[in-house]
């Protein structure tokens, strides 16, 4: 089935985690549980660690356990200066011009924040939705209710797509569905079983995918 969508998930994938900007984030995450449950730094940082392991997100372990305000949390953990950590980046938009199929963001941060993310690297223009945390009703990948909701709005079934990923255990509900599967980064043998594909970073994701378009994209490789 020919490509239709690409979804690029956004933190360490649209972007190099050289960076440091999820760094950056992980400390305000730090910081935000520290001082809610008045914790000192090590265990702060085991409890969001925890919660990270057991429910995909920091934020839905608070909110089961300690009834955190969702927009409260996203706005503390977010408040970032991204352009200390991110520039333009003119071959990401380049090869992203190139890839004629849809692209859209598909995160579990909040809009607002991955904007300011696409803004900054100049790559805004290219992408038709923004798949964030409140789309999916605050059930953050990998609950496959936020893939199944994904592929309603687009209109498409699973084999008509591909998830770019940096984050391993996020893959499977994507493969059930259907989805091309890619994984961004270094990644060990059980990592890599997850994933199709196994890139270094984005740039080699979206020439993937023009790869396979231009091709006609039969889908994943035999296994």
């Amino acid at each position: 089935m020919p490509l239709s969508t690409v979804l690029f998930d956004l933190d360490n994938t649209i972007y190099p985690a050289s960076s440091g900007l999820m760094k950056g984030i992980d400390s305000r995450i730090n910081e935000y549980v520290k001082n809610l449950l008045d914790l000192d730094d090590a265990r702060a940082l085991q409890l969001r660690k925890q919660y990270y392991v057991e429910y995909g997100t920091t934020l839905h372990g608070l909110q089961l356990h300690h009834r955190v305000d969702p927009d409260d949390y996203l706005a503390f953990v977010h408040d970032v200066a991204i352009e200390a950590f991110l520039a333009s980046d003119a071959e990401l938009d380049h090869l992203l011009s190139e890839l004629r199929a849809g692209k859209a963001i598909f995160t579990n941060a909040p809009a607002s924040y991955a904007r300011r993310v696409l803004a900054v690297l100049g790559i805004e223009r290219h992408f038709s939705h923004v798949f964030d945390i409140h789309y999916s009703g605050l059930r953050p990948k990998p609950d496959p209710a936020a893939y199944q909701a994904v592929l309603g709005a687009l209109g498409i079934e699973g084999s008509a797509a591909m998830l770019v990923e940096d984050t391993a255990k996020n893959l499977p509900p994507a493969r059930a569905l259907g989805m091309t599967t890619v994984l961004v980064g270094e990644a060990d043998e059980r990592a890599a079983a997850l994933a199709d594909y196994v890139v270094p970073d984005v740039l080699a994701a979206t020439r993937l995918a023009i790869e396979l378009q231009r091709a006609g994209h039969a889908g994943a490789p035999a296994q």
